[in-house]
C-alpha cells in the first residue's frame, strides 16, 4: 500500500473508541479513561505546567482530537490541552499567550513522549477559545466534557483525494520555486479554520490539513520557509587567509 493511500485510509471512522485508552470503548456514555493512561497524562501535564515557569491557575486539563473520538488511527497523537484563563494575567494576557505558545513549541521539540506509540503534544489553551471536536475529556475531573459521537461515513474519498492533490501541488511548487511560502502558509491556516468553523473536524479542509501534516508536506513548507528567512538575513562572504 502506498503511503498516500495509507494516510487517506486513516480517515476512516472506527466502530469503537481506542481500546488501549478507554474502558468500555464501545459505549462512550459509559466509557472512562484507563487509570494508568490518565495517571501518565496528569504527570506529563504537571511537568509542562512546571516548564511554563509561572505561578498560574489551571482551570482544567483536556484530551481532545481523534484519540478522544471514533476517528483515531496509527497517525493520531494525544492532544493534551492545559486550559488557562488568560485574564488572570490582566493587561499582559496577550503577551503570556505568545510566551506560552513559544514554550509549547520548545517543550514539544525538546521531548519525545509517547504512550502506546502515540506522540503526546501539549498546548496551553485559553479557556475562552472555541473547540470543534465532539470528544473532549477532562483528565483533571475524569469525565467527558463533550461526549464523542459516531460519525456517519460521509467523507467522499475521491473528493478528498482531489483536494489533497491540489494542495500537494501548491506546496511542492512553492518549495521548488521558493516563492510566496509565507502567503501559502497563511492561506492553508485560514483554509483549515474555515472548514472547522463550518463543518467541524470531519470538514474536508481539516482532513486535507491533517493529511499534509501526516505526509510531511507542512513540515517541508516550514523548513523551506525557515531556510529562506535564514538566507535573507545572512551575509555571504569569502574569508581568505
Amino acid at each position: 500500500m502506498s503511503n498516500f493511500k495509507k494516510i487517506l485510509d486513516s480517515f476512516s471512522v472506527k466502530e469503537t473508541l481506542n481500546p488501549k485508552i478507554w474502558e468500555n470503548p464501545d459505549d462512550a456514555s459509559k466509557s472512562v479513561m484507563k487509570p494508568k493512561v490518565r495517571k501518565a497524562l496528569m504527570k506529563i501535564a504537571e511537568k509542562f505546567v512546571e516548564f511554563l515557569g509561572e505561578d498560574i491557575f489551571v482551570d482544567n486539563i483536556h484530551l481532545t482530537g481523534s484519540l478522544s473520538n471514533y476517528n483515531w488511527s496509527e497517525f493520531s497523537d494525544f492532544d493534551l490541552h492545559i486550559v488557562i484563563d488568560f485574564n488572570q494575567f490582566g493587561k499582559q494576557s496577550e503577551l503570556y499567550k505568545e510566551l506560552f505558545n513559544l514554550k509549547k513549541q520548545v517543550f514539544n521539540d525538546k521531548h519525545n513522549i509517547k504512550i502506546f506509540g502515540y506522540d503526546v503534544e501539549l498546548y496551553a489553551e485559553d479557556s475562552k477559545e472555541p473547540h470543534y471536536s465532539s470528544g473532549v475529556y477532562s483528565i483533571m475531573n475524569n469525565e467527558w466534557i463533550s461526549n464523542p459521537k459516531k460519525f456517519k461515513e460521509n467523507v467522499d474519498k475521491s473528493v478528498l483525494e482531489s483536494k489533497i492533490k491540489t494542495w500537494v501541488e501548491k506546496i511542492e511548487t512553492a518549495i521548488e520555486e521558493e516563492k510566496d511560502l509565507e502567503g501559502l502558509r497563511k492561506k492553508l491556516k485560514e483554509y483549515r479554520q474555515c472548514g472547522l468553523e463550518k463543518d467541524g473536524e470531519l470538514a474536508y479542509e481539516n482532513l486535507v490539513f491533517k493529511f499534509l501534516r501526516r505526509s510531511g508536506h507542512i513540515q517541508k513548507l516550514f523548513d523551506t520557509l525557515n531556510k529562506q528567512t535564514d538566507k535573507e538575513l545572512s551575509i555571504e562572504r569569502t574569508i581568505q587567509e
